[in-house]
């Protein structure tokens, strides 16, 4: 296989490797997300990555192909393979290419992901995950995905994380969750209370709570993270069933818990290799 560079753009934050071999020798990680880049910077950019990882061609997956990304790489719609996305590769300039998004629509439902599925299916192709799964992505917008036959067949995404930052920052509930979220207690009864099917009203509960002094504000915003992910979770997994997590840190652990807490089981996933084994599979298929 011949050598490129692999990243990984997201709208936030920004990975990238240079592979030889098919193998991942050296890497980057920066705050240089698609908001820090201006609508005529993008080769700029370009040309920095390879400044500190070598002169050669650039795979590209995440918000770089979006409508605020470098060029719009379109979608490839369910169901969708590695070879389906290699397939389908967006040409910005001789040395650069995006891995285009993935597109679900059932009835008038409909879903996006971008980036996602080269993790979603670059796990099933380094047999991290079976090729019929269920899996979660966490984070500001999580992605829950299920795979059958090697194929990503159908997706959700929930905006759990940008609805905890929202109320901690615009709402009136905001007040009360002035410390970190951590697995405890309160997390606990917080994924607990997240099934019983009225949210909102759950939500509102937290400020009750404060001004009747029944539950203390150290513990709200935990109580909160555990309301939303719980009710996430609920969403998504049955009781019995194994969810395939490609999340690091306390989130993980948080999920882990809230899954678990359905009667489910929980495999973690490493993202980055997951990352790396559908950017390189797709890279050989491209070739």
């Amino acid at each position: 296989m011949k050598r490129f560079i692999a990243v990984d753009w997201g709208t936030t934050n920004r990975r990238a490797w240079r592979i030889e071999e098919g193998r991942a020798t050296e890497g980057l990680r920066d705050g240089d997300g698609i908001r820090s880049i201006s609508a005529g910077d993008w080769a700029r950019a370009a040309s920095a990555i390879r400044a500190k990882l070598g002169p050669l061609p650039l795979l590209m997956a995440g918000m770089v192909g979006s409508n605020r990304g470098w060029a719009d790489a379109g979608y490839v719609a369910c169901p969708a393979t590695l070879e389906t996305l290699a397939g389908r590769l967006h040409r910005v300039d001789d040395e650069a290419l995006i891995v285009p998004g993935v597109a679900f629509t059932d009835g008038p439902r409909a879903d996006v992901m971008r980036g996602e599925e080269v993790q979603f299916l670059g796990a099933v192709a380094a047999g991290l995950a079976p090729a019929d799964a269920l899996m979660c992505q966490p984070g500001t917008h999580c992605k829950w995905a299920r795979l059958a036959g090697g194929a990503l067949t159908a997706f959700s995404t929930a905006m759990t994380g940008e609805l905890f930052a929202i109320l901690r920052d615009h709402s009136l509930i905001g007040a009360a969750m002035i410390t970190p979220v951590a697995d405890g207690p309160a997390f606990r009864e917080g994924v607990a209370r997240g099934g019983e099917g009225d949210l909102p009203a759950a939500l509102f509960g937290v400020r009750a709570a404060s001004v009747l002094g029944l539950r203390d504000d150290i513990d709200a915003a935990a109580y909160v993270s555990g309301l939303l992910i719980g009710s996430d979770c609920r969403s998504q997994v049955r009781p019995g069933e194994t969810v395939h997590l490609l999340a690091e840190g306390e989130l993980g652990r948080l999920y882990t818990t809230a899954i678990e807490a359905l009667g489910a089981s929980v495999v973690a996933i490493d993202s980055e290799c997951a990352f790396l084994a559908g950017i390189t599979r797709i890279r050989e298929l491209q070739s």
